[in-house]
């Protein structure tokens, strides 16, 4: 299994290769020892699609070089491009759109035994589910949800090929979903699609209408990682603020951080993916004072140009975001918040970039992702005049990013002295006898992969750390982002 993009894949690739894995097939950790090489695709934006063809490519050279007989495309770009996907990458053996993961273990036989599948055609998937928001729920539609846990019973052997039962969980029903790393975290799917029309974005189109999953089978999920060793759960979604709409209450995500956090060995809840027009005092009240929920603010602010954003199709202004995130802090002055922000929109003009910078300056964010505006196939801003030339939106690109850097770099600065708790995630142990060990982690305010590490040191004699222990520690340095911490005795 090859994973590209956020982690709502990850959960999709765990719950394919728990599929697999009930199939009677063997992951490998090698791809040249395979015997098909499945890449799960990312088909958000123009860079993210050339890093799939690029994965596809490179798995396709192991059919000349190693044992690898097929190799098959999945994920958000073959269900966004499936056929025209097919006709132009000859190097895949198949491209399967995301009704086909259930009966993966035979669609993969049929391809070894030399019967290529028909590829994906697609279609835009918010057509498919009922219009009735809670008829979504019942499965009848018939729609594949990846990620939602749709068991049937078939989906289950009661032993994988190496005999062991690697899906079930004691203490509750069973999950179709295999680790794929060590980590002490996980991320964990509560919901997909979304019901927003934002003009840049594609993702409704190929991942379909909003789908809550229901608060029972999130919590089961929790208690299956739990029990192999993650610390962490990670709530992905497309939009958690809308978490439970469709379910009729809206409350329900404030009804579930508690449960989540009071699951067996898991010491960590993190939300992410907070639209700010949807950001309830309610639920603030909730993240702030549960215990195990971490201060951490993913806020999907995208610009901050009143005019600007209403040609997005999206609310807010510099000064409602700027009271948001005063809101927050008034109850949680240590919190981490990260948001994205696109560059060169259509139509952006010197005033909504200097209305952008001046947010920034102000926002005192911890970490910002620039992305620099392209046309996606089939949304609405593909249609606005107005376009920048590249050039311009590389220079306000670049302009931005250079900004962060500095506003970054100068927040994380401001944490020296900060008490913090950190996840150990990896230790390194160079060679030499008077190499020191480098144990690396991450705060609380910290979101995963993305936003900066914590490197512990000063760690007191016989003490040995361990992934997935959870110290406390004193922020002393910083470098960019990353924070430098001393152990507390």
């Amino acid at each position: 299994m090859v994973t590209l993009g956020c982690s709502r894949n990850e959960v999709d690739s765990e719950e394919l290769a728990g599929r697999l894995t009930a199939g009677g097939w063997s992951l490998v950790e090698d791809a040249a020892e395979a015997d098909v090489a499945v890449v799960n695709t990312c088909g958000f934006v123009a860079q993210a699609k050339k890093d799939s063809i690029d994965a596809l490519l490179e798995a396709g050279d192991l059919k000349q070089t190693g044992r690898t007989r097929a190799v098959v495309a999945v994920g958000c770009l073959a269900e966004r491009y499936g056929e025209q996907l097919a006709d132009q990458l000859p190097e895949a053996d198949a491209v399967l759109g995301f009704d086909s993961y259930r009966d993966m273990s035979s669609q993969l036989q049929a391809i070894l035994d030399g019967h290529k599948p028909v590829s994906h055609t697609p279609r835009d998937r918010r057509t498919l589910l009922p219009i009735a928001p809670a008829a979504r729920q019942d499965g009848s539609a018939g729609v594949a949800l990846p990620g939602h846990q749709q068991i049937a019973p078939t989906d289950f052997i009661s032993t994988n090929s190496q005999g062991t039962d690697a899906l079930a969980t004691p203490s509750g029903p069973p999950v179709v979903r295999a680790r794929l790393d060590g980590r002490p975290w996980a991320p964990l799917k509560i919901a997909s699609g979304c019901d927003r029309r934002c003009a840049f974005c594609a993702i409704p189109m190929f991942r379909g209408s909003f789908v809550s999953r229901r608060p029972h089978e999130i919590l089961d999920e929790a208690r299956w990682l739990g029990e192999r060793g993650v610390r962490e759960v990670f709530l992905v979604s497309e939009n958690t603020t809308s978490y439970g709409k469709d379910l009729g209450d809206l409350r329900l995500l404030e009804q579930l951080l508690p449960e989540l956090a009071a699951v067996e060995g898991i010491d960590r809840v993190r939300v992410s993916y907070l639209q700010p027009a949807e950001i309830r005092p309610e639920l603030l009240e909730v993240m702030a004072q549960t215990p195990g929920v971490t201060p951490y603010f993913d806020i999907s602010f995208q610009h901050a140009s009143g005019p600007l954003l209403r040609r997005m199709r999206r609310f807010g202004d510099r000064q409602s975001f700027l009271s948001l995130l005063r809101t927050v802090r008034q109850r949680l002055p240590q919190a981490g918040i990260r948001s994205n922000v696109i560059v060169g929109f259509p139509g952006e003009t010197e005033e909504d970039l200097a209305e952008l910078t001046s947010f920034l300056e102000e926002a005192e964010l911890d970490v910002v992702g620039v992305f620099g505006y392209s046309d996606e196939d089939g949304t609405e801003a593909e249609t606005y005049d107005g376009k920048l030339a590249p050039e311009v939106i590389n220079e306000r690109v670049a302009l931005v990013t250079g900004l962060v850097e500095q506003l970054t770099a100068q927040r994380a600065l401001d944490r020296v002295g900060e008490r913090v708790s950190v996840l150990v995630e990896e230790i390194d142990e160079p060679e030499g006898d008077d190499a020191d060990v480098v144990v690396t982690g991450r705060a609380e305010q910290q979101g995963p992969d993305v936003d900066g590490s914590t490197v512990l040191v000063g760690w007191p004699a016989g003490r040995a750390p361990r992934v997935g222990d959870i110290v406390r520690a004193e922020v002393v340095g910083t470098e960019g982002v990353d924070l430098i911490a001393r152990v507390e005795v």
